[in-house]
Parts: structure tokens; C-alpha cells; sequence
């Protein structure tokens, strides 16, 4: 039976605008095995997961399961978590790090806040601080949610645990099954399709140079999907890459046309015609679909510089 991910790569579908959405990650350590929602189908206490999906709901805060690369058998109750939490927006990106001995206290945190780009309460609940350890690499493995990501994912991350990659994390879900293996990179924010070790590791090193690489990417998490094509495309255009440069400032319009307003750090903007169309043939947009589907593509149109009377409108 062909495999979602393979049926993808086969028609060459592009994966230029379809990152998952959030402003902010809130990642927590959970070992052992995870099922499809994996808040509340893990070995975390599921009054807890629910708890937390309904703090984060509408906050802008995403938040998933971590666990080190590896086998999955359940160890028992970790005496310690890990936790991250990132922020993603450019200008104001940030990721710190904390460990927990009760994840119950996460319910301590204002995700308003964290969504918002404001840490202090991770501090304050957690004794969160910067992580200065290097970027973060965000596998999904789930295979619950997709057996893609298990058959793909699982060897991607244990390839790069084993070659010494620091960062790297099997996480429950970054969506788009059908770009396995996929990842995240945090602080920044930018997701990967299809990704190879080796092309993870350029992307980790960049990261350490305060740049974006092009190839292979989703988009980064802080924008809407017509915001990220829009972003990426004025990457390509203008050859641009430190990775806090642009920001999407502007969207107007609704699917399936958008107008995105890109600017540059330097005081450059650029209007960028994004519009939706269905990916044909119709095709298996995850393996556990019972039908085929057509999902949405974003393709950019035009990219233009604006001057004068055009940034005046």
C-alpha cells in the first residue's frame, strides 16, 4: 500500500506554506508511548493533558510531547521533566528551558501571556531560563497520529542522536503527515519537509548563524499559511536569510486570494499575491484517511517591492 508521504513525493506537491500555526511551543518531556492525542492517549495524566488543552486554546501556544530519540518501552514515571517554551515571532524570539519534577505545574503558566511573547510566568511557575545550549531539532514520530512519521521520523532522529546532533527531540505531532519526515526548529520557528540528517544539521548550523535555510522549508510557525509563502517567496526573491529580518505585517483578503504586506528590518516591503488552490489529483493526505482528498496549496502569484504611494496604501 503506498504511504502517504510517498504518494506526496511522487507528485512533487510543494510544501511552501503549510507549517503548523503558533506563536509560541510549549514542549514537555513525556517518555514512553504516545497515542494519536497524545495530551490525553499517554502515560501523562489525562485530567492534566485535558487541562492544558483547554489553558492553551485560543492563546496562540501550541503545545506537544517530547521524548529523547530511542526505544519507547515505558520506563516508569521520569523523576525529572525537561521543558521548553518558545517563542517564534521575529524580533522577539526567544526559547528557555526548565525542569519539572511535577508537570502539574505548567498549569501555573499564563499562556495569554506566553502567547503574547511574554516569558515571565514560565519563570515564575517553573523557574524557567534561557536555554544556551544550542537550537533545538523537533522530529515527529507519532505513529499513532500517522504511521509516516513513525516509519520515516523514528530513523531520522535516531540518526541524528547517534551522530552526536545536540537538540534533538522526538516530538507528538508538527501536522502535514504527508511531508514525512518532518521537523521544527526552534527558537525560530521554521519547519522542514521531507527532511535528511544531513540536511537537518545545515539547518541546526544555521540557526547557530542567525540564518534561515530556504530548502525544504514549511514556513515559520508565527504566520498564518498565506503569510508563510509569502515569506519564503520573498526569501528567494531577494536572497535574503538572517532569519529575523522579515516579518509579515500584513495580511488582507481571504482564501482563496490574499494580498501579504513582507517587510524588512531595514524599512523594505514587499506586497506579495498569494492565492489557494486544490493539490491534483486527489490523493491520501494522511494513511489512516478512508478517502482521498485534495488539500490546499498555497502559490504565490507576484512579489513586489513597494515605494512611495505604495507603502502609503
Amino acid at each position: 500500500m503506498s504511504r502517504c508521504a510517498t504518494v506526496s513525493r511522487s507528485l512533487d506537491e510543494p510544501v511552501s506554506g503549510t507549517a503548523a500555526t503558533a506563536t509560541t511551543w510549549l514542549l514537555l518531556e513525556q517518555s514512553g508511548p504516545w497515542g494519536a492525542k497524545a495530551l490525553t492517549s499517554s502515560h501523562l495524566d489525562r485530567t492534566l493533558g485535558r487541562a492544558l488543552e483547554a489553558a492553551a486554546e485560543g492563546t496562540g501556544v501550541r503545545i506537544a510531547l517530547i521524548r529523547r530519540p530511542g526505544r519507547h518501552a515505558d520506563p516508569g514515571t521520569p523523576a525529572e521533566r525537561q521543558v521548553y517554551v518558545a517563542h517564534t515571532v521575529p524580533g522577539r524570539s526567544w526559547l528557555l528551558h526548565a525542569a519539572t519534577r511535577d508537570p502539574r505545574q505548567l498549569l501555573g503558566l499564563d499562556f495569554a501571556a506566553l502567547g503574547a511573547g511574554d516569558h515571565r510566568s514560565f519563570g515564575a511557575a517553573l523557574g524557567g531560563r534561557p536555554h544556551e545550549d544550542g537550537p533545538l531539532a523537533l522530529v515527529c514520530t507519532n505513529g499513532k497520529r500517522d504511521r509516516c512519521c513513525a516509519l520515516l521520523g523514528r530513523p531520522l532522529a535516531a540518526e541524528l542522536g547517534a551522530s552526536g546532533v545536540r537538540g534533538v527531540w522526538e516530538v507528538t505531532h508538527l501536522g502535514g503527515h504527508r511531508f514525512s519526515p518532518t521537523v521544527l526548529v526552534l527558537p525560530y520557528g521554521y519547519a522542514y519537509g521531507r527532511a535528511e540528517a544531513h540536511a537537518v544539521k545545515e539547518v541546526l548550523h544555521g540557526v547557530q548563524e542567525g540564518r534561515v535555510v530556504a530548502e525544504g522549508c514549511r514556513g515559520r510557525s508565527a504566520w498564518a499559511r498565506p503569510g508563510q509563502a509569502a515569506e519564503l517567496a520573498v526569501r528567494s526573491a531577494t536572497g535574503e536569510y538572517a532569519a529575523e529580518a522579515l516579518s509579515v505585517v500584513r495580511t488582507d483578503g481571504a482564501a482563496p486570494h490574499w494580498e501579504v504586506t513582507v517587510a524588512h528590518a531595514d524599512g523594505r516591503h514587499w506586497r506579495v499575491t498569494v492565492a489557494q488552490s486544490a493539490s491534483l489529483p486527489p490523493r491520501p493526505e494522511s494513511c489512516g484517511a478512508a478517502v482521498l482528498g485534495s488539500p490546499a496549496r498555497m502559490d504565490v502569484v507576484a512579489v513586489r517591492e513597494l515605494t512611495g504611494a505604495g507603502l502609503a496604501g
